[in-house]
């Protein structure tokens, strides 16, 4: 078993002829059959059928070349994401048996780029409960330790790539759920802008708050994957009419001149974070300056009014798609699911309505930050990944980050990796751009990324 490959190392070497399809499955699934017994990252193991597909890429490219540079990689997909002729679980009792019959459209992109899929990656279920082990499934674990949790509840996307069993996977992001992941597991973690991806055939919690987003090891790939998913959907109404673009055309521009906004209050009063946390933080900030960025601090709305708004809402809209099963299966939920749906029951519609008036404020104050800057710098989780087993600890620390802000929002945020706690888990950044500047935040991130002095190597 190798050492894995990044994303864009793997389609160097494929369309090099230096690496065929074959191999790089058949490394990930060596590498599967190591991990997958401690990580549980899959809820289902498509290998088979993926090395079919790996065969016919390898007799394609070796014909005509690849068809991007996806082609004849393999993806994990969360099991909220629909996959043609495969059960979407959403890792539940309730879903079992729901097979689909057509692939999400996100699926659909990844397919026709010629990616390879070799199974479905856990989430916490329905992506709104917490690790449970009351499920049909084990919830996943933190690669650096699987003692600990690995963040959701992208957990088992944020797991696979963390450990390099995968190069890249998509998670969904309604509260921060790409981004928890991605601080946890030492990766790349992107909320695309609002719209910039379509979420048909992809189960919803929150309609106005879900997004899907690529998950990999640097932020090159994370450009690679957003290429292939992001397009505007007619048939998705949340989706966006943007043009086509180029996310990785930025990668190399730098950081000198760009005006970043330093959110210090959120994890200095507003939700205090850990020590080694808000020491990442500030020495990311030392970093930006240092290769020619302006940073300086700014102040928006406090993180509890943004978490305020952002529970109303979801628990709201996620208790119109629950409602008949909390009525009737409620037993089937694991207990930490049934307990974060059932507020949403109680809500009332003035109370919606009133959080969406004052999510167009919270919108208004960022958007006005915005005026002043061109990136904003803050804390993604206040903490490093707790034990999975201490259920008061994952109470505890879950709602403590920064990421839900820009959800309410719709503005495009990255998490990145900003070097180890004295535990050795990873400690992490979060940056956030304008609307639809998703390109120029992957590229300011790819200049953190080159200058940071740590490297998170796939562990395995």
């Amino acid at each position: 078993m190798s050492a894995p490959f990044t994303l864009a190392t793997a389609a160097e070497a494929i369309a090099a002829k230096r690496l065929s399809p074959v191999e790089l499955l058949a490394d990930c699934r060596a590498r599967s059959e190591v991990l997958q017994p401690k990580l549980h990252a899959f809820v289902l193991e498509l290998w088979d059928s993926a090395a079919a597909d790996a065969r016919a890429a390898e007799a394609e490219i070796a014909r005509s070349g690849p068809r991007s540079p996806l082609h004849g990689v393999p993806v994990g997909i969360k099991d909220i994401i629909d996959l043609e002729g495969q059960v979407t679980t959403c890792h539940s009792r309730i879903l079992l048996d729901n097979r689909r019959a057509a692939d999400a459209a996100v699926t659909a992109k990844l397919r026709a780029a010629g990616a390879i899929f070799p199974g479905k990656l856990a989430t916490h279920e329905f992506a709104i409960g917490g690790p449970a082990f009351d499920l049909p499934f084990p919830p996943a674990r933190n690669p650096w330790n699987p003692g600990h949790h690995p963040g959701g509840s992208s957990s088992g996307s944020g797991a696979a790539v963390g450990s390099g069993l995968l190069p890249a996977a998509l998670g969904t992001d309604t509260g921060g759920s790409v981004r928890h992941p991605a601080s946890h597991c030492g990766i790349v973690g992107l909320k695309p802008t609002y719209g910039l991806v379509s979420r048909r055939g992809v189960f919803p919690l929150a309609f106005t708050l879900d997004h899907v987003g690529p998950m990999t090891r640097t932020v090159a790939d994370n450009a690679i994957l957003l290429n292939a998913i992001a397009g505007h959907d007619p048939e998705d109404p949340g989706s966006a009419a943007h043009p086509p673009e180029d996310f990785a055309r930025d990668l190399g521009r730098g950081l000198k001149g760009l005006r970043i906004g330093f959110v210090r209050h959120f994890h200095e009063t507003d939700q205090p974070a850990h020590p080694e946390m808000a020491a990442a933080l500030e020495q990311a900030a030392r970093l930006l300056a240092a290769e020619g960025a302006l940073v300086r601090d700014v102040t928006l709305p406090s993180l509890n009014e943004f978490a305020g708004v952002n529970r109303t809402i979801l628990t709201s809209e996620a208790a119109a798609t629950h409602e008949p099963w909390l009525r009737e299966r409620p037993g089937d939920y694991a207990h930490v699911t049934r307990r974060r749906l059932l507020p949403g029951l109680f809500i009332t519609g003035p109370d919606y309505v009133q959080a969406q008036r004052r999510r167009r404020q919270l919108v208004a104050a960022v958007e006005a930050a915005f005026a002043e800057v061109d990136l904003l710098l803050t804390a993604s989780s206040m903490d490093p990944a707790c034990r999975i087993d201490d259920a008061a600890e994952v109470e505890r620390t879950y709602p403590r980050q920064a990421r839900t802000p820009f959800n309410v929002t719709g503005h495009p945020a990255v998490t990145l990796p900003a070097g180890l706690s004295a535990d050795g888990l990873p400690l992490s950044i979060q940056l956030v751009g304008r609307y639809f500047g998703d390109a120029a935040l992957l590229g300011a991130a790819a200049g953190y990324e080159r200058a940071a002095p740590w490297t998170l190597p796939a562990l395995g």
